[in-house]
């Protein structure tokens, strides 16, 4: 079996990873670099990330495998940030720590903002995958509220967790927007005095028929 060598002390499967990586850093650039964001080809990606197109398929079939990677790569960062963010603070804390996280985040990088929340993209990939991201924080938002306030899994539990990733989804877009006026440590600390308000193992007991 032949082998490939490294190249310039570089192997070849890591060469491969860089390459994805400039691939995916040139999508969320075009696809978010502005609110105006033009049509994405795998020309423009290529041109973009400086590879010729076989590069591009080397690790896509398509522009919008492409697309998907790209969310897939920023929601899996963040996800893993704002754990880690959850986890290192205290109990009463963690809510406020979360939601400083995200927002520091997008505000970081107003790409990320865009890529997650803007309503302005129309892109039927980034659509699909938004929908999917936010039925699966939902649940991990349901099993957090179970595990922190000792409560059973229920409809009650469930409609509240699509509320809370909901109403986020929904005042940071409007935030992004312009439509909230908030500097963002004031946005963060009225979205975590909203989450904490909703920390009442009360609201989560089904009544007795």
């Amino acid at each position: 079996m032949t082998q490939v060598r490294p190249y310039g002390g570089v192997e070849a499967r890591e060469r491969i990873a860089q390459r994805r990586n400039r691939l995916l850093e040139a999508g969320l650039e075009l696809l978010c670099g502005t609110d105006d964001a033009g049509e994405l080809t795998v020309r423009a990606i290529c041109r973009q990330a400086g590879l010729s197109a076989r590069y591009f398929y080397e690790s896509f079939t398509d522009k919008d495998e492409l697309v998907a990677a790209v969310f897939d790569w920023v929601i899996a960062d963040i996800a893993t940030t704002t754990q880690a963010a959850v986890s290192a603070a205290r109990p009463k804390a963690q809510s406020r720590a979360g939601m400083a996280n995200i927002v520091r985040t997008i505000a970081g990088d107003p790409r990320i903002g865009r890529l997650l929340f803007s309503s302005h993209l129309a892109n039927a990939v980034l659509a699909r995958k938004r929908v999917e991201a936010g039925a699966l924080m939902a649940t991990l938002s349901g099993q957090q509220a179970i595990e922190s306030l000792g409560v059973r899994d229920n409809d009650r539990v469930k409609a509240t967790a699509h509320f809370v990733v909901g109403g986020v989804v929904q005042t940071i877009s409007a935030w992004l927007a312009g439509d909230v006026d908030l500097e963002p440590d004031q946005l963060v600390d009225q979205l975590a005095a909203t989450l904490d308000a909703l920390a009442d193992p009360v609201l989560y007991v089904q009544p007795i028929e």
